[in-house]
């Protein structure tokens, strides 16, 4: 991953400024309705906790979020609460245990939200985090505990905070550890 690809995530992030002495966070009540996001927050934690590949991708459907067949969705992993139907999710992506998808971030003066693409077969590891407005590649993988922060190409490893390709891969998939 490179300057660029984290350069091409903030191009394409909506950026909402906020006013006042207090951060955006103090705002988010004016970025999305309270019911909302207690309705998306129960929803996420049924997600979270559910072991049904099955149910939790139809919940994330309802959410709005664009999941295709045979996604998997790892136990405890929490999709955005806030923006939920900025999310999509390509045919038989892996999004590990305990990863965090997010489509939105609050800072100082301004909210930013962005669509998070996860592509075909794509691997996100267990603990990771991706933030809005990126997109992982077809095939690519994302190694667990890792800080996503710009584009990750199709077929490429990243690892690491932030996150960047390495050399030979984190594993080949099979199992096997090699």
């Amino acid at each position: 991953m490179s300057d660029s690809d984290a350069a091409r995530r903030h191009d394409r992030l909506d950026r909402i400024p906020t006013a006042g002495p207090r951060n955006s966070l103090w705002h988010w009540t004016e970025a999305k309705g309270p019911l909302r996001v207690v309705l998306n927050y129960l929803a996420v934690w049924v997600i979270r906790i559910a072991p049904s590949l099955r149910l939790k991708n139809w919940v994330l459907r309802r959410l709005g979020a664009t999941v295709e067949p045979g996604v998997a969705v790892g136990l405890e992993a929490t999709p955005d609460v806030f923006w939920p139907e900025l999310l999509t999710i390509r045919a038989d992506a892996v999004v590990g245990y305990d990863a965090t998808l997010l489509c939105h971030e609050f800072l100082q003066a301004e909210y930013r939200t962005g669509e998070v693409v996860i592509g075909e077969r794509a691997m996100i590891g267990a603990g990771a985090v991706v933030l809005p407005g990126v997109e992982v590649g077809a095939d690519a993988k994302v190694a667990a505990n890792s800080l996503v922060t710009g584009d990750v190409s199709p077929g490429t490893t990243v690892a690491g905070v932030p996150a960047r390709p390495v050399d030979g891969g984190v594993g080949d998939g099979d199992g096997d550890g090699e």
